[in-house]
């Protein structure tokens, strides 16, 4: 079991901790405010802190050109100074990781922020150096965020949408990027982690409340967000999951792209479909989904949406599906009604 440099926070805070691909870390937080639920509100109205230093750091010097073979997107793109959503496949076409590029404005160094199981992989993949565990990572989301955080960490607070900047903390060397996971606005800040304490103590005491993993969850799915071993994993595609968009096909080669420019001619064979239920009974996880009662796939993220008030569900589905179609869903004990929405739920 791995520990981020906040464990003694999370735990002095009333946080309830789980393990998370080998991470022991905050699912919610205790007291009379706390709660997946709550968290989850507060994201949306105001603003919280996540400490997501279980995400994998491997940073990558002068190796540009190792990334544009290894990874669909292209870093051509964008620029130094700037963030980029990629994936790592296998040569089958599916999804071995989806990562995230820091780039550095000196435009020598790119920071790859892989999943937490799947570093090593990504290590072996693109090189560089693993330095997960010198830092921390602090994401800060919500309306009100870059207010908030501005009271305490100005320099921080300006980075703009997908933008990467180095600043200081503590004297500190930080790395700040602007991407975020819930759908609300707000940053990353990569601290290191003799510094993490005073910058968790400093956040939180400018009023942004701190929130687990509960509500990392509902908020990215109520945004239609992937999270990798449930729409992106062996066997999926970035097509079938509807990413085509994170794929660079002019690029002359990548691991995977021959699978997928023919997946691509044929059509993928399923693609991952956006659910509302009827009710507040949240679908869950390998639920069965079926058309006309016939069962045609399965939820692959399924919860209660505290911003709706209702179930929602993610699931692969017949391509040919549409937009509004009348799907049951197999529970336990019920069938849960719902239908087809285009994504995201809010």
């Amino acid at each position: 079991m791995r520990y981020s440099p906040l464990d003694a926070l999370h735990r002095a805070a009333g946080a309830k901790m789980t393990d998370f691909g080998g991470w022991e870390l905050p699912l919610e937080y205790g007291g009379d405010d706390g709660g997946t639920v709550a968290e989850h509100l507060r994201c949306r109205r105001d603003a919280v802190v996540f400490d997501v230093s279980h995400l994998g750091t491997v940073r990558v010097s002068g190796g540009v050109e190792v990334l544009q073979r290894a990874l669909t997107n292209d870093l051509d793109r964008i620029g130094p100074g700037r963030a980029q959503y990629s994936h790592l496949l296998d040569a089958d076409g599916s999804v071995l990781d989806d990562v995230i590029l820091w780039w550095h404005g000196d435009g020598q160094v790119i920071d790859v922020m892989p999943n937490a199981t799947n570093t090593s992989r990504v290590l072996d993949a693109i090189g560089g150096v693993d330095i997960t565990a010198d830092r921390a990572v602090l994401a800060v989301q919500g309306p009100a965020a870059r207010e908030r955080l501005g009271d305490v960490f100005a320099s921080a607070a300006q980075v703009g949408r997908f933008e990467v900047m180095e600043c200081s903390w503590a004297g500190a060397p930080c790395v700040v990027a602007g991407t975020g996971y819930t759908g609300e606005d707000g940053v990353e800040i990569a601290v290191p982690t003799d510094r993490a304490e005073s910058l968790w103590k400093a956040v939180t005491s400018a009023g942004i409340a701190p929130a687990g993993l509960g509500a990392r969850d509902t908020l990215r799915l109520e945004y239609g967000l992937p999270l990798h071993g449930h729409e992106l994993g062996p066997g999926i595609t970035p097509l079938q999951a509807g990413l085509g968009w994170v794929v660079a096909f002019d690029k002359p080669s990548f691991t995977g792209r021959d699978a997928l420019l023919a997946e691509r001619e044929r059509g993928p064979h399923r693609r991952l479909r956006a659910i509302v239920v009827d009710g507040r009974r949240p679908p869950r996880s390998g639920y069965g989904i079926s058309i006309d009662g016939v069962e045609v796939g399965e939820v692959t993220s399924g919860n209660f949406s505290p911003s709706l008030g209702h179930g929602i569900a993610l699931g692969f589905l017949p391509p040919q599906t549409e937009i509004g179609t009348a799907v049951q869903i197999q529970a336990r004990n019920a069938l849960l009604d719902g239908r087809i929405v285009k994504p995201p739920f809010i």
